[in-house]
């Protein structure tokens, strides 16, 4: 015997889905006016036509309450401004990124001093700068070289930044990392991208 075929569901509404004048399923409900006062709990049905008779959607704002409650408003309206919020958030998020600034143990002082500069300009920008100290043959011998490096770094930008990560040896790598101390223009968002290059010739 062949089973009847199945019913297709019904999509689940989403959480944010507001729900409106007939969507609302409950029998009764609170209501608020226009002007946040409480008119007290009415049917369904007599809530919505009390809505429409002024003008207004019956739109529900706290559905886990007991009775869910309600708020007469211009649902349109409402739509609109919660569009016009969400786009100037995102419009206000700026990104941090992160920098990456390379040093040798040898550079000279007028790459160094090229060098603080664009760092200087990263964390003006509010992104966070990585310091990477390259070490050669023979220079991973010389560490406190590079820490000497880093240190006068940190001392160059000391009123723009913190030292967020100490210098620390990844490989003939050592690593630091500076973070601004003022936030980036509209905001601050962390941007999990690979950091920034800058190209400069080495000493």
């Amino acid at each position: 015997m062949r089973r009847p075929p199945k019913k297709p569901e019904e999509p689940t509404p989403a959480k944010e889905d507001i729900r409106v004048n007939e969507r609302i399923r409950v029998p009764r409900v609170l209501v608020i006016d226009e002007n946040g006062a409480k008119l007290g709990e009415f049917l369904t049905p007599d809530a919505i036509a009390l809505a429409r008779e002024k003008g207004f959607d019956l739109v529900e704002v706290a559905p886990t309450a007991r009775p869910p409650v309600c708020r007469l408003t211009d649902y349109g309206r409402l739509k609109y401004d919660r569009k016009k919020k969400e786009a100037q958030a995102r419009k206000n998020q700026a990104v941090q990124e992160l920098k990456e600034i390379k040093i040798r143990p040898k550079t000279d002082q007028h790459d160094f001093d090229v060098k603080v500069r664009h760092v200087r300009r990263f964390l003006e920008n509010g992104d966070k700068v990585k310091i990477t100290v390259r070490f050669r043959g023979r220079e991973i011998a010389h560490r406190d070289i590079g820490e000497a490096q880093c240190q006068k770094l940190f001392e160059a930008v000391q009123d723009l930044a913190i030292v967020s990560q100490t210098p620390k040896m990844e490989g003939r790598l050592m690593v630091a990392i500076l973070t601004p101390t003022r936030r980036k223009p509209g905001g601050v968002g962390e941007k999990p991208t690979a950091p920034e290059e800058v190209n400069l010739q080495e000493g």
